[in-house]
């Protein structure tokens, strides 16, 4: 794994969110996303992905990558470091499984 990609764990990424410090990309499905998602969380379907697609990130914040257990994030990770993307990415450990196991709010 790179060294500008991090697996990072669903309490710190919670303070991330609380602290306006992440922006989170959820790389499941559509219909994945209907069923439950993070609030303020962007959709971006591995099945489509494009890195040249994704959210703006402001001055001091983190680009959170999830799915729902772990496996497509990686997917996405490789193709935007295959696009050559600079910037760190963090890739939330056990996905939104991980995320709701923890009793975390999603809509």
């Amino acid at each position: 794994m790179s060294e500008q990609v991090n697996v990072v764990d669903v309490d710190t990424i919670l303070d991330w969110i609380e602290q306006g410090k992440a922006v989170v990309v959820d790389v499941r499905e559509e219909n994945e996303w209907q069923a439950h998602h993070i609030a303020g969380a962007h959709l971006r379907p591995l099945s489509s992905f494009d890195a040249a697609a994704l959210p703006a990130l402001a001055p001091g914040q983190k680009l959170v990558l999830h799915c729902r257990s772990g496996v497509r994030c990686g997917s996405a990770t490789a193709k935007l470091l295959e696009a050559g993307y600079q910037g760190e990415i963090n890739r939330m450990a056990g996905g939104i499984n991980a995320w709701i196991a923890a009793g975390y709010p999603v809509e």
